[in-house]
């Protein structure tokens, strides 16, 4: 079993695999390097806030993702079958990552087993320009307050695969963790992506659970769910903080994704409506307000410009949480319209934040507080979160 101790060296892994760019690099000089670039951008785009708070380090720099989707594959042209992430500055070769540290050590042990299983049994890795083979890609997610593990294989439809046996290889297996679920994706799609064009349970169930600022989540096989539970806590507790009250209120919560902030907002606001465009997302995000007995949120399917466009209802406090693109220009001057006296914004890419920002200070909106977060160490990801009010 791997230690903590043993993440205090190098990853082994350094040099192939591109998950990570601050390997080597001490912590502390990572957080400055990623509040500078957050910096830069904002002066880049003409950016302003009033306050700019310091980075917040992760909780955690070791075994923070509660998911990883790995691909089957070969490290050299014609050479043994790998399993992991793809190699730096060369997206078709795949190295394995059995020593990673980024994830529960559980991880590592199922992706070696997994590997070993499909070697012993002369499986063949599904090739991108041939379309030919059976493994396509494994998915492992976690319950890091629960301790639940849910393992997803995905292959073709080719025959073959010993259902039977793999589930009773992973089973074997002694883990810190619990395997809830053992489920079979069938992925004939030519896109190199999985695509769920059908799903199986192999064992258990098909969902595994989580907590998360006192609620309760079912995370199903391919549902958005925030990466670092720790992290995004904080995260989420410091930016409903920034309003002083959300009592009594109307609250839209826009790219909602799963409905996790939506339902933090249900325990404090009178009203929430969370909008996102996924549709799947909106489904579990229902289920978990039923699972957490909320009565006060609702959510909507669909591209929020067009949603909003349908409402007739008007918010007090609006909580936008885009996707890495940032908001669209017909979202946001929809938003901006409302004429609401603050906004929160929670974003993952400074870049597009930065850009967002300056077009809404256009249109009265100044941004009063600004914080970066590192939830995501050793890679080159940061989010922030930042205040806007609307000027009398």
């Amino acid at each position: 079993m791997i230690s903590m101790a043993d993440f205090k060296e190098l990853c082994p892994h350094s040099e192939f695999c591109g998950g990570c760019i601050y390997q080597g690099t001490p912590y502390e000089e990572q957080l400055k390097e990623k509040e500078r670039e957050v910096l830069r951008l904002l002066e880049e785009k003409g950016a302003k806030a009033e306050k700019i708070d310091s980075i917040e380090g992760c909780p955690s720099q070791y075994c923070y993702r509660n998911k990883m989707e790995y691909t089957f594959g070969d490290f050299v042209k014609d050479g043994g079958t790998t399993l992991g992430m793809h190699r730096k500055k060369n997206f078709m070769s795949i190295v394995t990552v059995d020593q990673c540290q980024l994830v529960d050590p559980d991880f590592n042990i199922i992706l070696s087993a997994v590997l070993d299983f499909v070697n012993e049994k002369g499986y063949k890795f599904y090739h991108k320009r041939t379309h030919r083979g059976l493994m396509r890609n494994l998915i492992i997610r976690k319950g890091v307050r629960t301790g639940e593990l849910l393992v997803n294989i995905v292959t073709t439809s080719e025959e073959g695969f010993d259902e039977a046996g793999f589930t009773e290889r992973l089973l074997s297996l002694t883990l810190d963790n619990k395997i809830v679920g053992i489920l079979r994706t069938f992925n004939d799609s030519l896109a190199d992506a999985v695509i769920p064009e059908r799903l199986e349970t192999l064992y258990g169930r098909d969902y595994y659970t989580e907590k998360i600022l006192g609620l309760d989540f079912k995370v199903s096989a391919f549902s958005f769910f925030q990466t670092n539970v720790e992290a995004v806590e904080r995260l989420y507790s410091e930016a409903l903080d920034l309003i002083s009250s959300f009592e009594g209120k109307k609250v839209f919560d826009l790219y909602c994704g799963t409905g996790t902030i939506t339902q933090v907002l249900a325990l404090k606001a009178k009203e929430v409506l969370g909008i996102e465009l996924v549709e799947e997302a909106v489904e579990a995000a229902k289920a978990n307000a039923a699972l957490n007995g909320l009565t006060n949120c609702d959510f909507i399917a669909g591209d929020v410009f067009e949603v909003l466009n349908t409402v007739t209802e008007q918010p007090d406090v609006i909580v936008v949480d885009p996707p890495r693109v940032g908001i669209q220009p017909k979202a946001l001057d929809k938003i901006i319209g409302y004429g609401v006296k603050e906004i929160v914004y929670i974003s993952c890419n400074p870049k597009t934040l930065a850009e967002n920002l300056r077009y809404m200070d256009y249109y009265g909106y100044k941004c009063k507080y600004l914080k970066p977060f590192d939830n995501f160490p050793m890679t080159k990801h940061t989010e922030c979160i930042a205040l806007l009010e609307k000027e009398a």
